[in-house]
């Protein structure tokens, strides 16, 4: 323990609370708080893919109401790179909270386009800070070191607090030849290593995964191989933000003498962006617009398109199912799924792989060619950062359950004691008091589902009932009693979605137009409840099925 640590800590006389609202026990919507006194500091705001059991869902933000009910102690937000599960939350938190946000020059202009679309750049504060900077915010000392992932500047944070040095890792690998040629910076880290690191937060996603993650240049080989072999149009589909993998497919049509031409408006804006700030880099005589490249030889041609994920509103998405409106496929066509399917969408990327085939086209996915590496650091990397960092403390970060306790045993392989380990969840505070680790209260860390222009109004219930509703459909029944005698004013109207097919459905219908009838006017026409139940018992025996009813019933 250095002197400057007990100093830092003789004059601490609150704890550090570090409050994990995102990102911790599932992959994606990352998010974490650091509090000290009257003060917070906000690392991410992105989103998450919904599972496949979440119908209409577009995607899932952290719960930030704690920093809603503390908004007036936000100093700043601090984003460590410009995917979406790290990005794609802030417009949604910027609109709750008044901010500065801090943010490296790519991962700013991302940022930029997604706050433009929604028209709020006007009302936001956005600073640009670079590999090396060091910001003060509030009481928090922050300095951004380069890391290398995915997409160019990323970066890791040594947060300096009075309650001790934190070192928030961010997503990471350690690639020695990235498609940025700019590697972790591992001299900083080890600087670190010097101060001494109060606690270290590190990105758990690979912690399953053994041996080191292979670098981004693989892909390239993988690509040539595509390109020699591609009879028609090369459509490479890949999230909006991964601007290096745009750089590799770039280059590679370079070598190949192809066009490429950028779908998708977030494709096309983002591609816009990185190349007016140098991020990205194609020949003018390469890049084409989509309608020039529409009407090119297809054997000329490459696009670049989102839905590596099988979204169903994706170009991707679309052309499996034919309903792309810009562009159709075509029979020589060669589609590259340039990225992992994430946790939960392994189902859908499936059934948008086996669609596409079935329309007669080429799909290479990373099962066929290694067309996609991850971004995150496998277990050798997860030991070197513990051994360049030495931390006293462990938290880890960014992953399931699964992959955060095998993570902290991992810690524990390096010598890191046990009881200097934390796992959680999101949600669970812990407090870092005196140079130690302590659990504290817990706030809300749950799901706030996106739909549309809805944010939060979609629950778990909600969920569970259109899981129902797809699962075993639903009947509707509507009566019109006299409101003298008790009896039918006409037949009970029966409509069903989802839950019998046409030829069996008149002969139930009628057994169930008799039962309803029967109930009505046997006395139970004033408790719909008592109807219901009896319709839901009557279907149950009869097609051992359970689909959703409804019974209105008014008086004439």
């Amino acid at each position: 323990m250095t002197q400057k640590q007990n100093e830092r800590r003789k004059r601490a006389v609150k704890p550090l609370r570090i409050i994990p609202l995102g990102g911790l026990g599932e992959v994606g919507k990352n998010m974490m708080a650091y509090e000290y006194g009257n003060n917070i500091l906000v690392v991410d705001a992105g989103l998450m893919f919904p599972e496949n059991d979440m119908l209409g869902i577009d995607y899932i933000i952290p719960d930030y109401q704690y920093l809603i009910d503390h908004r007036n102690k936000i100093r700043g937000i601090v984003i460590t790179h410009g995917h979406e599960d790290h990005i794609g939350a802030i417009k949604h938190l910027l609109e709750q909270v008044s901010a500065p946000v801090y943010a490296t020059p790519l991962t700013r202009g991302l940022i930029e386009v997604k706050l433009r679309r929604h028209g709020l750049i006007d009302n936001v504060t956005l600073h640009t800070v670079q590999a090396n900077d060091v910001v003060k915010i509030g009481p928090f000392k922050v300095e951004f070191v380069h890391v290398s992932h995915s997409i160019p500047d990323a970066v890791a944070l040594g947060i300096t607090t009075p309650a001790g040095f934190v070192v928030h890792s961010g997503d990471y690998k350690f690639d020695h030849t990235p498609v940025d040629n700019w590697p972790t910076d591992f001299a900083r880290l080890a600087q670190f290593a010097e101060r001494g690191v109060d606690v270290l937060l590190a990105d758990s996603t690979n912690a399953e995964r053994p041996g080191w993650t292979p670098s981004e240049r693989v892909i390239d080989s993988a690509l040539d191989t595509v390109f020699q072999q591609a009879p028609g149009r090369i459509i490479v589909a890949s999230f909006a933000s991964l601007i290096s993998r745009m750089q590799q497919v770039a280059d590679t049509a370079v070598r190949y003498g192809r066009k490429m031409a950028f779908a998708g408006t977030s494709m096309v804006d983002n591609a816009k962006m990185a190349q007016e700030l140098g991020y990205l880099k194609i020949p003018k005589k390469t890049l084409v617009s989509l309608q020039e490249a529409l009407h090119m030889p297809a054997k000329d041609v490459v696009l670049m398109c989102t839905g590596s994920q099988g979204e169903p509103t994706s170009i991707i998405g679309r052309l499996s199912t034919g309903t792309n409106r810009a562009f159709d496929l075509l029979p020589d066509d060669t589609i590259v799924l340039s990225a992992h399917a994430i946790p939960g969408n392994e189902e859908i990327v499936s059934r948008t792989i086996n669609r596409l085939l079935r329309r007669g086209v080429e799909v290479i996915y990373d099962a066929i060619l290694p067309v996609h590496v991850s971004g995150h650091a496998s277990q050798e990397e997860q030991k070197l950062l513990i051994n360049l960092l030495r931390p006293r403390n462990f938290v880890p970060i960014h992953g399931e359950l699964r992959q955060l306790k095998r993570h902290a045993a991992i810690a524990r392989e390096m010598g890191i004691p046990e009881e200097n380990i934390l796992v959680v969840e999101n949600g669970q505070i812990i407090e870092l008091v005196a140079g130690k680790l302590r659990l504290g209260e817990r706030v809300p860390g749950g799901y706030v589902f996106v739909e549309g222009n809805s944010i939060g109004e979609i629950d778990f219930r909600t969920m569970r009932e259109r899981e129902q509703l797809a699962r075993s459909g639903i009947v509707l029944i509507d009566l019109t009693v006299d409101k003298f005698s008790g009896r039918l004013i006409h037949p009970p109207e029966i409509i069903t979605r989802g839950f019998i097919a046409s030829d069996d459905e008149k002969k139930l219908l009628a057994a169930l137009e008799k039962k309803v009838t029967g109930i009505v006017e046997g006395g139970g026409m004033d408790n719909e409840r008592v109807i219901m139940n009896a319709v839901r018992t009557f279907l149950y025996k009869r097609t051992q099925r359970r689909p959703m009813v409804f019974v209105t019933l008014s008086k004439a």
